[in-house]
C-alpha cells in the first residue's frame, strides 16, 4: 500500500457501520481515523486502492472492486451496498472467457457491398466480416494497412478462446512471446495466437491484408507492462491454455483430398496445435464436380481468397462469391460449392477442428 499515491474520496451516511463492512466484508485495512471522540473520516487501503469515507460529505459514491482473493467472492455477490450507502461491485480480478452460444445463421458478406472500413487498434482498419457476430460466438475481421512501414504497437495479449491471424496479401513481421526473433507472415501463411500469448506487431508491407478470427466475439486486450520482447528464452513447445504456437508455411503445405468431393485442401496444422479447439484449411478445386453436403461443426466460416465459385443453399438464393467475400454456414443446412473457377481459393476455419459432413 505505500506505493499508492492517489485517494478516492467518498461520502457515508453511516461511518460506525460501514467500518465492519471495509475490513471485514471487503478485506481492506484502515489505516486512519478521526477525530477520536467522535470520528467523521475513516481512511482504508487494499487491492491496489485507497478509499477516505467522510460522514455526512455527499451523495456516496461506487466502487468497482477487481478481486482476486477467493473468499471475498466467495458468496458470489456481485452488487453490494454498504451500511453508508456505497454501491461496491464486486468482479473477479481475472475472469475467464466466455463462449456465449452459438446464434447459427447463414451469413454472406460481400466485398463489393462496401462495407465500412473502421480504424481500429494501432491505426490499422477493420472490416466486419460476420453481421451480428453468431450471437457473439464468433468475430471475423477483415484488416488492411494502407501504407506499410513500422506499426505503432505494443506488447499485448488477448483474453481469448481462440484467435487466427491468416495473411492474404503482403507481410507483415511479429514478435511472440518464447517463439525466438522476429516471426514474417506472408501471403498464404498463418498464426495461431494461443490464450494471453504476449506478441507485438512490429513492420508490414504496404497493402498488407489479414483475417483475424476471434472467439468469442467480444474479448479484452490487455496491454503488458513488465515482459519485453523478444524473450530470452525459445520454448516452441510451451502450451497456453493447453494451446501451442503455430506458424504455418504455404511453401510446406500438402495438398490432399477435401471433405467436399471436388476439391482438395492443405492443413494448417492448427487442429493439432489447438487440440480440436478449431481446425484451418486451404481449399482448392480438385477433380470431380461438387455435390450437395451438410455438416454438423458448430461454426464453419470461409473466406473467398481468389476466383470464386457459387454458394447453392436449400431453401435459398444461390450466391456467386468472389474473392473477398465471405459466409457462414450453419450446421444442418444442406448446400454446394458450385461452378468453382479453376483459380478458386477458399479459407475454410471450423470450430471444433473436427466434425462430420454429410454427402
Amino acid at each position: 500500500m505505500q506505493n499508492i499515491k492517489a485517494e478516492v474520496h467518498l461520502a457515508t451516511r453511516d461511518l460506525a457501520a460501514d467500518i465492519p463492512f471495509f475490513t471485514k466484508r471487503l478485506g481492506m485495512r484502515m489505516e486512519r481515523i478521526y477525530p477520536a471522540d467522535a470520528p467523521e473520516v475513516a481512511v482504508f487501503s487494499g487491492h491496489g486502492l485507497r478509499v477516505r469515507l467522510e460522514a455526512g460529505a455527499g451523495a456516496p459514491g461506487r466502487i468497482f472492486l477487481l478481486a482476486d482473493d477467493p473468499m471475498l467472492i466467495a458468496g458470489g455477490a456481485e452488487a453490494l451496498t454498504s451500511p453508508g450507502g456505497t454501491e461496491v461491485t464486486i468482479a473477479p480480478l481475472d475472469p475467464p472467457v466466455v463462449q456465449p452460444p452459438t446464434e447459427h445463421a447463414f451469413v454472406v458478406r460481400r466485398l463489393a457491398d462496401q462495407a465500412p472500413w473502421v480504424v481500429g487498434r494501432a491505426g490499422m482498419q477493420y472490416r466486419d466480416l460476420i453481421p451480428g457476430r453468431l450471437g457473439g460466438a464468433m468475430i471475423a475481421s477483415h484488416i488492411r494497412i494502407p501504407d506499410g512501414g513500422p506499426v505503432p504497437d505494443m506488447v499485448h495479449y488477448h483474453k481469448v478462446g481462440f484467435q487466427l491471424i491468416f495473411c492474404t496479401r503482403g507481410w507483415v513481421d511479429v514478435l511472440y512471446e518464447d517463439q525466438g526473433g522476429t516471426r514474417r507472415l506472408t501471403a498464404g501463411d498463418c498464426f495461431i495466437q494461443p490464450p494471453e500469448i504476449r506478441h507485438r506487431v512490429m513492420e508490414a508491407s504496404d497493402g498488407i491484408e489479414v483475417i483475424e478470427i476471434g472467439v468469442p466475439a467480444e474479448h479484452v486486450t490487455v496491454i503488458e507492462h513488465e515482459i519485453e520482447l523478444p524473450t530470452p528464452v525459445e520454448k516452441p513447445d510451451r502450451e497456453w491454455d493447453g494451446q501451442r504456437f503455430v506458424h504455418s508455411l504455404a511453401k510446406d503445405g500438402i495438398w490432399e483430398g477435401f471433405r467436399l468431393p471436388g476439391y482438395i485442401a492443405r492443413d494448417t496444422g492448427i487442429a493439432a496445435g489447438t487440440k480440436g479447439v478449431a481446425g484451418v484449411q486451404v481449399v482448392r478445386r480438385g477433380e470431380g464436380e461438387p455435390v450437395w453436403a451438410s455438416h454438423d461443426a458448430d461454426i464453419l466460416f470461409g473466406f473467398v481468397m481468389g476466383g470464386g465459385m457459387l454458394l447453392e443453399g436449400e431453401g435459398r438464393e444461390p450466391q456467386r462469391l468472389e474473392a473477398g467475400d465471405a459466409y457462414v454456414i450453419p450446421p444442418g443446412m444442406a448446400t454446394r460449392w458450385a461452378e468453382p473457377t479453376e483459380d478458386v481459393e477458399i479459407l475454410e476455419v471450423a470450430l471444433p477442428g473436427a466434425f462430420e459432413t454429410t454427402l
